[in-house]
């Protein structure tokens, strides 16, 4: 296979600690986009009424705001309120330039990047091309679990006092979806010690303090250029609490001592509403899934695959269960905004009797026994419907809650159950999802179809995004027909809002920074 899939799978650190696919975390830690910058997102940002103070309750601690140690919406949250990178993805899921003036593909080895004159780092320092090369060698040379997405990176060359080069020993289309969530700009002097505790970025806030077990503070960095990429700070100080428990953070919010609350469940949308605040669902780019293994019988007939996905009435478990807005998927793509999504790909029909027929017809008719892995962050009523679901055509599941650390280490062990949930987000670009979980050497993988593994490759090293994208829908053609996973729905955040921060805007990517755009 070729170096651009297996400089992805070999490092063993990768999922040893982190909660990637563990629908209780983030999902997928490498963010990707699709295409070429899109200029036309490069409209002057919108003007704002500073607030004195924002407060924003997290469902948890980060557990590193060092931006090549930060896995998770949660720890990105911070790190990219703090810092700007080159580039970044649009709500479309286009490249867009954010400290960079352009960014561009000078060939297939090689992306040339020019940044906006006049950016100062939060000590007064200036931002120069400098700063982007030790963004990027803090990802190769430090003990970051995602150095391998830049192994194909070879030279990293400053042209000129704003002007860096990015040159690679393979095509790496994929790269500046990458480079859009880890890459930032560093000042001289950094070190690990300063990215942990006291940060100093170019982004549009200031590090401020970090009480450990309960909140950090941010400042607005007055010598921020606003882009219409990442937007206009809507608060002078931001303090963002750590609240493990939703029912503290609805009561902060109706109680008015915080003006956003993430995760509000869907059981608690009317409480919020008929307190005075606002509930804004916002469509994540990313998709819930369970993952079918399919090394092992009964699994590894494609008809018991078939038959799991369409015993399962989605829809009605996702309205009653997960969010008004999510709907039953075709494939791993949420919508438009993710490549290879295609809307003339239909979802497997709930036809319960159709999933008797094909369990008789690859010799189970008298059905199976098997274990449904998950960790605790699925809700139960939404596990225990879908096993239900699966009980009335005789797939008899037994539901097994892990911790998210066995979880994650467990995902290519084959002693480990052959069903697991998982959510992957963001989801702009599926080539890490892909060469991790459905490529037959993927590092996490359980499953092998020559035909997928052509494609996933060949996209890999297709220049071209519309080709590559024309690739992505077949191989989803591919996967849907072969069904490695159960597609489930589209993933929704809940998040409760004051009137006072109504100006702040939800992303896709599920960052929670205090910007309106």
């Amino acid at each position: 296979m070729d170096k651009i899939l297996n400089s992805q799978l070999g490092r063993r650190r990768f999922v040893a600690g982190t909660g990637f696919l563990a629908v209780s975390l983030s999902g997928s830690s490498v963010a990707a986009a699709q295409g070429t910058p899109d200029a036309s997102l490069s409209a002057s940002p919108v003007a704002i009424d500073l607030l004195p103070e924002l407060v924003i309750d997290l469902s948890g601690e980060p557990v590193s705001i060092d931006p090549a140690l930060a896995y998770s919406p949660r720890d990105w949250s911070i790190v990219h309120g703090i810092y700007d990178g080159l580039i970044t993805i649009s709500e479309n899921g286009s490249i867009q330039p954010l400290a960079a003036e352009t960014f561009e593909a000078v060939d297939e080895f090689t992306f040339e990047a020019r940044l906006r004159r006049g950016l100062t780092f939060h000590d007064g320092t200036p931002v120069t091309a400098d700063a982007a090369v030790r963004g990027i060698k803090h990802l190769q040379l430090g003990d970051s679990q995602v150095i391998d997405l830049f192994s194909t990176v070879t030279n990293v060359e400053r042209v000129d006092d704003l002007t860096v080069r990015i040159v690679c020993d393979v095509p790496s289309p994929w790269l500046p979806a990458q480079l859009a969530v880890w890459h930032i700009l560093l000042p001289d002097g950094y070190s690990a010690e300063l990215l942990a505790s006291n940060p100093v970025g170019s982004g549009p806030y200031r590090f401020a303090s970090w009480e450990r077990g309960s909140q950090l503070v941010l400042a607005r960095f007055e010598g921020y250029q606003p882009s219409q990429a990442k937007g206009t700070p809507i608060a002078d100080r931001v303090v963002y609490r750590f609240v493990p428990e939703v029912s503290t953070r609805v009561a902060d919010l109706l109680s008015g001592s915080t003006d956003i609350a993430v995760e509000v469940p869907f059981g608690q949308h009317e409480a919020v509403e008929s307190g005075g605040a606002a509930v804004i669902s916002a469509p994540i780019i990313g998709s819930s899934w369970i993952r079918i293994a399919t090394d092992t019988v009964p699994f590894a007939d494609p008809r018991v695959r078939q038959a799991l996905n369409m015993a399962l009435d989605v829809d009605a478990i996702a309205k009653a269960l997960v969010s008004e807005e999510a709907h039953r998927l075709a494939s791993l793509h949420p919508d438009e905004r993710s490549m290879g999504f295609s809307s003339d790909l239909a979802p497997y029909p709930y036809d319960p009797d159709g999933a008797r027929m094909l369990l008789a017809e690859s010799g189970f008719g008298d059905g199976i026994d098997t274990v449904l892995e998950l960790t605790s962050g699925v809700p139960q009523a939404v596990a225990e419907a879908i096993v239900a679901q699966w009980a009335a055509v005789g797939i008899r599941a037994e539901l097994q809650v892990s911790e998210l650390a066995t979880f994650n280490g467990t995902w290519a062990d084959a002693s480990a159950p052959p069903l697991r949930m998982a959510t992957w987000r963001p989801l702009y670009d599926p080539y890490t999802l892909l060469s991790l979980v459905f490529a037959s050497e993927g590092y996490l993988s359980r499953y092998a179809n020559p035909e997928a593994d052509e494609l996933i490759a060949s996209a890999a090293r297709e220049s071209d995004t519309e080709k590559r994208a024309a690739l992505y829908r077949e191989l989803a053609t591919v996967m849907h027909e072969d069904a490695p996973a159960v597609f489930l729905w589209n993933l929704v955040e809940s998040y409760g809002v004051s009137e006072d921060a109504s100006a702040w805007d939800p992303r896709g990517d599920q960052y929670v920074l205090p910007m309106a755009r």
